[in-house]
């Protein structure tokens, strides 16, 4: 089933029609996130302002056609600091576009990096140089990496207030780009641009991505549905070699996007003298599993930690000799 948006862009969505809601007089249904933050973009594109930042690749924020085809986190200084303590804490604060009920889902999405990585969304202070204002503008952006000042990430309150729609900007603000604009998606995904909207053609564009040693992957909650920017309705990606593989349905980020984000922010990188760095996950750090190709992920080794799992050639010299 589909609808029109209510925000008068046009743009339809597929609805889920199970738990509809009312807001103010105006329904709000729970549709595909990225399919409908898409749309959003396409009709931002059309009414944007001088006011307005620069969009590529559909969400992402640049200062100046120059940027347009580079990748902003190749950069020097494109990531947000590590603390001493391990973990990277990235200020930010909610402008009171939003009211209580969606602050929430931005908090829900804020404080899920947590659960699996190092990365730490907290309130900014007044000493802090650097933070992520997030507001309510024409849309759904964000700049891609650390900026420097107030950095901008635009969740507009009509089709973008989804949990894996928050997750993706804020992928972006950490310094990650689109999936289907990876260095190697030729060999994944074919573009059809002969269904691409006109001027929408540099949302397809590749950039010489460091993938993280991470496969391509459909579930990527950064990877575009398949009719994006369609002019036609028609696919605007197709996948390859099986072109019936289904993808761009991503309601959160998936093991993959947490394998690279703990891979760029080293969240697995030793902290303690007595380590020992192996194949195994990082299930006793975050609680979680990654794909099939995780990162080097550390292990306190003592006399009683992973004594039952760890072989002799495995560990550390001084450790061997505290096994009985």
């Amino acid at each position: 089933m589909y609808k029109k948006n209510p925000g008068g862009s046009g743009c339809t969505a597929q609805v889920h029609t199970e738990n509809p809601r009312s807001a103010g007089g105006m329904s709000v249904f729970r549709f595909s996130a990225l399919r409908a933050a898409v749309c959003l973009l396409s009709h931002y594109e059309r009414i944007r302002s001088d006011n307005d930042p620069i969009l590529t690749g559909g969400d992402i924020a640049i200062g100046s056609e120059d940027e347009r085809n580079a990748d902003p986190c190749t950069s020097q200084g494109c990531k947000w600091g590590k603390n001493a303590d391990g973990k990277v804490y990235v200020p930010y604060y909610i402008t009171n576009h939003f009211s209580d009920r969606e602050k929430a889902i931005i908090t829900r999405g804020l404080e899920s990096f947590s659960s699996f990585s190092c990365i730490r969304f907290r309130p900014s202070r007044s000493s802090d140089r650097d933070w992520l204002s997030i507001e309510s503008q024409n849309g759904c952006y964000s700049f891609v990496g650390r900026r420097g000042g107030k950095q901008v990430v635009s969740l507009a309150r009509r089709g973008c207030l989804y949990h894996g729609t928050v997750q993706h900007e804020l992928l972006h603000a950490l310094g990650f780009n689109h999936e289907q604009t990876r260095s190697d998606r030729d060999n994944h995904i074919k573009v059809l641009l002969q269904n691409v909207q006109s001027g929408m053609e540099h949302n397809f564009r590749k950039i010489a991505t460091l993938n993280q040693g991470t496969p391509y992957d459909y579930n990527s909650v950064m990877q575009y549905h398949k009719t994006a920017f369609s002019k036609n309705n028609q696919p605007t990606m197709v996948p390859i070699p099986n072109a019936n593989v289904s993808f761009g349905n991503a309601k959160e980020m998936s093991r993959n996007d947490k394998a690279r984000l703990n891979t760029l922010y080293k969240c697995c990188e030793c902290q303690h003298e007595h380590v020992i760095q192996n194949k195994y996950t990082c299930t006793h750090v975050f609680n979680i599993e990654f794909g099939p190709n995780p990162p080097l992920c550390c292990f306190t080794v003592t006399e009683e930690a992973f004594s039952d799992v760890l072989t002799d050639d495995q560990r550390l010299p001084d450790q061997q000799k505290m096994q009985p």
